[in-house]
């Protein structure tokens, strides 16, 4: 890189795929906005395979331009989060849609110290038809909502605007890997994660310039963004519910496996009990998922949580054996008592009542055992793949293994021949 490189203060990155319609008039005004304001800057435009001749619309209209070898909306920002010359980066969607001659009020935060820059379109404004009404009233707010709930981002209220500005080395010090649309999710999540400083500032929104449908899929991108916030705070989403449930239920199940319960004029009996030992039984695998979320999220770089190694401590084989075959050994001692019960009468006629009371629990538990020696192999599973890699990696490189190492990289590197639709495998960065 150039001295002249280096003095580059902002690059707004605009990612592309067949924006041929609209990518003009964004580059064109980004760059005067940014000649307006007196600001060093460039336009760089990351394209993800465009067949309309995007890539010299671009490069026509005073934008630099770099291909993004991973498919999809996030793979094309993280190639031009790493290819931008600009100290903050300021993205945004090459529809026409953002007000890219208006970028003073992130760029003015941004020089305040503030990693990350959100837009807001709710306090801006939307244009008639910008937005869908599915968007607008369900889909952003919820998701919103969630955002702030999980992760406690409370001075954000727009949580998916498209337009946002950050500090380049700030981002790339979280090693962002979402290929897809959760990439927006990703970024902002992370950030409130590592403690960075966001803030937001007011935005317009308008009805984009393309004739054509948008990337953006209303429910298969709004369930991955979804599904990215609950994998991403499995401690709220799984461990906590499930610690509850699962606590509810076991002492629910002791206190009617000794007797029915009244509480007023309910009264709670083996019915009661069944569904009490299923409430511990689905708590116990809430809790285990849990730890599993936790540990593949930091084993693959998603999260980085100091109190990991609990969780290796407890979810090894070792330890689960040890718990899982005294559940199931107490289960038995159990089963074996509901036997001679019934032996005592000479396997004839038993009363029910009393038999499930001991038959219930003890099953559950069994199950629970099981349930728990196996949730150690996987675990164990978990943690074996990562503390292998590195020992691969360094026998490979020492063996010269160069043609694996080039098959690997041409296979990170292929794409696939469809849209950005499809659901690309998460990149190691």
């Amino acid at each position: 890189m150039s001295n002249e490189d280096e003095a580059i203060e902002v690059t707004v990155l605009l990612p592309c795929l067949n924006e041929a319609e609209t990518l003009a008039i964004c580059v064109q005004k980004a760059v005067k906005c940014l000649d307006e304001l007196g600001v060093r800057g460039e336009v760089l435009v990351s394209d993800n395979g465009s067949t309309d001749g995007s890539q010299q619309i671009a490069s026509e209209n005073g934008a630099r331009v770099i291909h993004a070898p991973i498919r999809g909306y996030g793979g094309a920002l993280m190639a031009g989060i790493d290819a931008a010359y600009g100290k903050y980066v300021i993205m945004a969607d090459a529809d026409d849609s953002y007000d890219l001659a208006n970028l003073g009020p992130f760029i003015e935060k941004l020089r305040e110290g503030h990693d990350v820059v959100m837009g807001n379109r709710f306090k801006g404004g939307i244009a008639p038809g910008a937005m869908p009404p599915l968007h607008r009233y369900l889909g952003n707010p919820v998701l919103s909502w969630l955002g702030r709930a999980l992760f406690k981002l409370r001075g954000v209220g727009d949580f998916h605007c498209g337009i946002r500005g950050f500090s380049r080395d700030r981002i790339r010090e979280l090693d962002l890997c979402m290929p897809g649309m959760e990439f927006a999710s990703e970024l902002v999540v992370r950030a409130s994660l590592r403690s960075y400083s966001i803030v937001e500032v007011p935005t317009t929104l308008r009805k984009d310039g393309r004739s054509r449908p948008p990337h953006l899929r209303t429910w298969r991108d709004g369930w991955r963004h979804l599904r990215f916030l609950l994998v991403l705070s499995p401690r709220r989403t799984l461990i906590q519910p499930g610690f509850v449930l699962g606590t509810l239920g076991m002492i629910g199940a002791i206190a009617l496996t000794l007797g029915p319960i009244r509480i007023g004029h309910i009264a709670l009996d083996v019915n009661a009990l069944v569904y009490a030992c299923l409430a511990a039984l689905v708590g116990a695998q809430l809790v285990l998922f849990g730890g599993f979320a936790e540990i593949y999220g930091r084993n693959e770089g998603i999260v980085r949580e100091a109190r990991l190694a609990r969780w290796t401590k407890i979810l090894r084989l070792e330890t689960c054996a040890a718990v899982g075959l005294g559940l199931i050994a107490l289960g038995l001692v159990g089963t074996i008592l509901a036997l001679s019960a019934w032996g005592s009468s000479g396997f004839g006629e038993q009363d029910a009542r009393a038999a499930i009371r001991v038959v219930v629990p003890s099953a559950m538990t069994i199950a629970s055992g099981i349930l728990i020696i196996f949730s150690g192999l996987f675990g164990s599973l978990l943690t074996l793949r990562v503390a292998n890699a590195p020992k691969a990696a360094v026998a490979s490189s020492a063996s010269g293994d160069t043609d694996t190492l080039d098959s690997l990289e041409a296979s990170l590197a292929a794409t696939p021949d469809s849209d950005a639709d499809l659901d690309p495998p998460v990149p190691t960065r």
